[in-house]
C-alpha cells in the first residue's frame, strides 16, 4: 500500500501495465533490455507483448555508506562509474571515497553478467530502438549508467521505461534518453518498493528463467 493507494500487485503487472504504454508507440526492431535483476521480469512481460527481442543489462549501484541501498552511483561491468554529483555533495562524498565500493559493485556487474550470459553473445543495438526497462526509478543513478552503455553502440534509439518513477528523476533522465517512460510518477514518491504489493527480491535463478522462457 501506498497512501491506501496500492498500484501494482508485483512486477508481472507492472510490465503488463507498462506494456500497455510502451505499444502506443511505434518500434524499429525493438530489443528490450531488462535491467538485472529486478527490472527482468518486467521486461520479460514487455517484450512477450510487444513481440521484442530480450536481453539483459548489468548496472549495480553504489550505496552511501551505511546505507547501501540508498544509490549514490552506479557502475557497469566495464563502463566508468556514474555519480549523483547533487547527491554526493549533500552527503560530503567523494568518489575517491567510494572507491572500494565502486570496486566491490563492479566485480559483482561483471559477475552478474558472466553468469546470465554464460557464453552467449550480447543482442545487437546498432540501428534499433532499445527500451531499457526497471522495476522503477529512484534516483537515476544506475538507469543513467545502463542508458549510457547501450548509446556508446548506436542504437537508433534508447528510451527507458518502468512502471513507477519519482517525477524529479524522469525528467532528469531525459537528458540520457530519447524518451521516459513511466506508468505513474506520483508526487509522494519515497522508494520503488511502496508501489509494490509484492515486491520480494529477484535473484539470479529468476533473471535466468525469465530469459531461457523467452529463448525458447
Amino acid at each position: 500500500m501506498a497512501d491506501g493507494r496500492l498500484v501494482f500487485a508485483d512486477r508481472h503487472d507492472g510490465g503488463r501495465r507498462l506494456a500497455r504504454e510502451l505499444l502506443r508507440r511505434h518500434w524499429v526492431s525493438p530489443l528490450v533490455l531488462g535491467l538485472a535483476r529486478g527490472g527482468v521480469p518486467v521486461a520479460a512481460v514487455v517484450a512477450r507483448r510487444l513481440g521484442a527481442e530480450l536481453d539483459v543489462a548489468v548496472a549495480c549501484k553504489i550505496g552511501a555508506p551505511g546505507r547501501r541501498e540508498f544509490g549514490v552511483g552506479a557502475v557497469t561491468p566495464d563502463g566508468p562509474a556514474i555519480y549523483d554529483e547533487a547527491i554526493l555533495r549533500g552527503l560530503k562524498l567523494t568518489a575517491a571515497r567510494l572507491a572500494r565500493a565502486e570496486h566491490r559493485e563492479r566485480a559483482e556487474a561483471r559477475r552478474r553478467l558472466g553468469r546470465y550470459r554464460d557464453g552467449r553473445p550480447p543482442a545487437d543495438v546498432e540501428g534499433r530502438d532499445v527500451i531499457v526497462v526497471d522495476d522503477g526509478l529512484a534516483t537515476g543513478v544506475t538507469a543513467t549508467a545502463a542508458l549510457r552503455e547501450v548509446r556508446a553502440a548506436n542504437p537508433r534509439t534508447v528510451v527507458f521505461a518502468a512502471p513507477v518513477g519519482a517525477p524529479g528523476a524522469a525528467a532528469g533522465l531525459l537528458r540520457e534518453a530519447d524518451a521516459v517512460v513511466c506508468v505513474t510518477e506520483p508526487p509522494d514518491f519515497r522508494a520503488v518498493g511502496q508501489w509494490y504489493a509484492d515486491f520480494h527480491q529477484t535473484s539470479d535463478e529468476d533473471v535466468l528463467l525469465h530469459l531461457g522462457e523467452h529463448g525458447d
